[in-house]
């Protein structure tokens, strides 16, 4: 269970790192990470400072599952980590569902390249994730 713990941290810290590049002009992997209308339009274009909030907000993911798993001593136990890492399952819980229009299992918009990545890789991981961090709330609760 543990191992469950430490890769999905590692995805976190990666993800993170993938947004920071991306915020300071890096290009690589940004293909089909933005939801696209049924014009294979972009549905929005997140600035910079937005997507250095996602990648603070990752790490922070991360760390949180480290310390309610007792991975990381600091702060275990404490019960604002356990109460981080339930925001985190809820909002990796409700991204899976989706927004019932571009992402997640009710996506009514499908055919783009987005929406093949969402229903093959988003979405698992956001499911993943989910159930990683209720994972660590039953270790370390």
């Amino acid at each position: 269970m543990i191992t469950i713990i430490i890769i999905s941290a590692l995805l976190l810290i990666g993800i993170s790192g993938l947004h920071v590049y991306w915020a300071f002009g890096g290009t690589w992997g940004s293909g089909g990470v933005i939801p696209e209308t049924k014009a294979q339009q972009p549905a929005f274009v997140p600035g910079k400072l937005a997507t250095l909030a996602v990648a603070v907000l990752l790490i922070a993911a991360a760390v949180l599952l480290l310390m309610e798993a007792g991975l990381v001593q600091a702060f275990s136990g404490f019960f604002v980590v356990t109460w981080g890492c339930w925001v985190c399952a809820i909002v990796f819980g409700l991204r899976a569902i989706g927004d019932f229009r571009y992402v997640g299992l009710t996506k009514r918009v499908r055919g783009t390249r987005f929406a093949t990545l969402d229903s093959y890789l988003f979405t698992p991981l956001c499911l993943w994730l989910c159930l990683a961090f209720i994972l660590a709330i039953r270790i370390g609760g």
